[in-house]
């Protein structure tokens, strides 16, 4: 017996919606593969057909099109210390120690760094520093 409907979903458009399909479901599966996205959330694709019947209705145009819904990259935060300088413009620096005016050990060179993430090394080069222990006596 010969079906009466002979649309192949894999073969229609000489494999086109085939590829269409396989290139939507690589983009999900990057996605959900992402670290830095939700990989409990849903995700999907949308197969849409339209169907333009010709003026005689004999034979009919059919568009084919895939849409892909994704999940977003998950946000990143931070806080940022505003203030002004001396000279009254304003300052903006990210705040690296978790608490404003606190120093902290950089983990990934070691050396002690401002709130700001300057080394403090530096700061004091730039600080004149009198000792007065070597002044004494």
């Amino acid at each position: 017996m010969q079906k009466q409907i002979n649309f192949d979903l894999s073969n229609v458009a000489n494999g086109g919606l085939q590829e269409k399909l396989d290139r939507a479901l690589n983009q999900v599966t990057e996605n959900i593969m992402d670290p830095n996205t939700d990989q409990t959330k849903k995700r999907k694709i949308t197969i849409n057909l339209v169907f333009e019947p010709s003026k005689s209705g004999d034979a009919v145009d059919v568009d084919i099109q895939t849409k892909v819904s994704l999940v977003p990259e998950q946000g990143v935060g931070t806080t940022m210390l505003i203030g002004r300088d001396g000279k009254g413009k304003t300052v903006v620096n990210e705040l690296k120690s978790g608490t404003p005016g606190q120093t902290f050990i950089d983990p990934d060179d070691g050396e002690v760094k401002t709130d700001t993430g300057v080394p403090v090394a530096d700061i004091e080069k730039e600080q004149k520093v009198i000792d007065l222990q070597a002044k004494k006596g």
